[in-house]
């Protein structure tokens, strides 16, 4: 009986990251002015081929690190992009990720931070790459913590909620945005307060980190 032979052919596997982060109350991702060609000019997301000798996580990483001196951030895998024609040099499928860092934490000196929702001609396919992380990021405050990533060591409940609006892109009732965090038992007060000119001064709140990110492990589910 004979077998077809199957022919394989060459493709390249690419890395591109995602990071957001939130400026003056607005969504922003992290992007870079294209060197060469093709898109040369362009802005696009971190990213660059992954070399044979390295995982895609290491990639990720590393390419981060080339293009916007950006290091020890938590990187988390998103979704793979492989339609035949997103790049017009070759076959590449691109392994994406997505992470979320306090904006005053970085120096992205070879980066800029750009209004997710003011986006237009971004190089390759990468504004569909941004839409889709960010509705994964919409998706998990419904049962991970990882809108803390957005927030300082210490932060208000205002600046808590401030965080999920911008990331839902809808305002909050404050009292009831409260009740539920607090439900959660993932808060500890400090004996520290944030003072705002005239207005009565807040007190400061920290992660209670040994509840752990995922809060579906503990059967809860958080929506607005």
């Amino acid at each position: 009986m004979l077998t077809q032979q199957k022919t394989f052919t060459q493709q390249a596997v690419a890395v591109d990251v995602v990071l957001f982060t939130t400026i003056e109350d607005t969504l922003q991702v992290l992007l870079v002015a294209r060197q060469q060609d093709p898109y040369a000019g362009q802005l696009s997301l971190p990213g660059g081929i992954v070399e044979r000798e390295e995982s895609v996580d290491e990639a990720a990483l590393r390419v981060l690190k080339e293009e916007t001196a950006i290091t020890d951030v938590y990187l988390e895998q998103l979704y793979t992009f492989g339609e035949p024609s997103r790049d017009p040099r070759d076959r590449v499928v691109t392994v994406t990720y997505y992470a979320l860092v306090n904006a005053e934490q970085l120096d992205t000196a070879a980066g800029s931070w750009h209004a997710v929702e003011e986006l237009s001609d971004l190089a390759f396919d990468h504004q569909n790459i941004v839409q889709y992380a960010q509705e994964r990021l919409r998706n998990k405050l419904n049962y991970t913590t990882i809108g803390f990533q957005l927030l300082p060591e210490r932060f208000t409940l205002t600046e808590l909620q401030n965080v999920y609006e911008v990331i839902l892109g809808q305002r909050l009732d404050k009292r009831n945005f409260r009740r539920k965090m607090l439900q959660l038992d993932i808060l500890e007060e400090t004996d520290e307060f944030k003072i705002n000119g005239r207005q009565r001064p807040a007190r400061l709140h920290t992660f209670r980190q040994a509840k752990g990110m995922k809060l579906q492990e503990r059967g809860l589910v958080v929506t607005f």
